[in-house]
């Protein structure tokens, strides 16, 4: 079986480990892993690499996201989703205007601390297994991105919120503190990751569905690992460089006549196509491509 991305469309009541474990199994493989954990109550896109393509994870992860999540009002939970313990909020419920123009303060760079309830560790001790033991600790809150929050009302007290944000953004607190600065507590309701690593809904399969392909339709679904760095510039190298790159060495930019500043990032390619990304850095004889990360 070849290396590579599998981008899976997770379904509700699997944990993205679960969906991992399954794919091994379908694919016969050991080495696998997803990039950015799925609630499972939550559904969406979820890549998941292949063999060695898991040693792309790191710039995965780094990505930017997006989500369509529902928020309900007058309401809280532990768990700061509607699956938790709930308690009514005796408030007044806000209008559609007050709700909208309290989204506009959560947009830019906002603090977040993360919920118990969360995949985050703590002294090697996932907070969520804390939780599940009645034990809450402090929590830093930590800068997180909103690069686009948008809502619209589906019901007096629902509405439905698009979101783009920056890696370890957690949607559930996100509802909680817009339910906590109107006043009326919010939980979130529902949460589809609608987009990851530049990848979106329209890209993924189901487990069910690649369990009805045959080996050859599920071989065709894996995505080459280059196509996680589309957006680099592609550098050729001819055989000797290739030989001093895949040795782990700086390849100068003056001798393969390319001219890149400071901190660019590269894919590089040899006789047998993409084998590692690069990133150029200065060095006293002056620019050269390191390669980072080999494949």
């Amino acid at each position: 079986m070849k290396d590579g991305i599998l981008i899976i469309h997770k379904g509700q009541n699997i944990t993205s480990q679960g969906v991992v474990n399954r794919l091994k199994r379908l694919y016969g493989v050991k080495k696998a892993g997803h990039t950015g954990t799925l609630d499972p109550m939550a559904t969406g896109v979820l890549p998941v690499l292949i063999g060695r393509a898991v040693k792309a994870s790191e710039f995965m992860l780094t990505s930017t996201k997006c989500y369509k999540a529902e928020l309900t009002l007058g309401v809280v939970s532990d768990t700061e989703d509607i699956f938790g313990n709930l308690t009514k909020v005796d408030a007044p419920m806000p209008s559609e205007e007050e709700v909208l123009s309290a989204l506009a303060s959560f947009r830019g760079k906002i603090l977040q601390t993360p919920p118990m309830y969360s995949a985050l560790k703590v002294g090697g001790k996932k907070l969520c297994d804390l939780a599940r033991e009645g034990i809450e600790i402090a929590r830093e809150a930590r800068e997180i991105t909103i690069y686009r929050l948008e809502g619209e009302r589906i019901a007096p007290d629902r509405y439905r919120l698009s979101v783009e944000c920056s890696k370890g953004t957690y949607i559930r607190t996100l509802c909680a503190d817009i339910g906590r600065a109107l006043g009326t507590g919010g939980v979130m309701s529902a949460l589809c990751r609608s987009e990851a690593s530049g990848f979106s809904l329209a890209d993924a399969h189901t487990i069910e569905e690649i369990e009805r392909m045959t080996d050859e339709e599920k071989e065709g679904l894996i995505l080459p690992v280059e196509t996680i760095f589309e957006k680099y510039e592609r550098v050729s190298l001819p055989a000797f460089f290739e030989k001093l790159a895949r040795a782990g060495l700086e390849i100068y930019e003056k001798k393969i006549g390319k001219s890149f500043p400071v901190g660019t990032r590269v894919r590089l390619y040899g006789e047998d196509g993409f084998f590692a990304l690069g990133e150029v850095r200065e060095y006293e004889e002056g620019l050269a491509i390191k390669p980072i990360r080999q494949f």
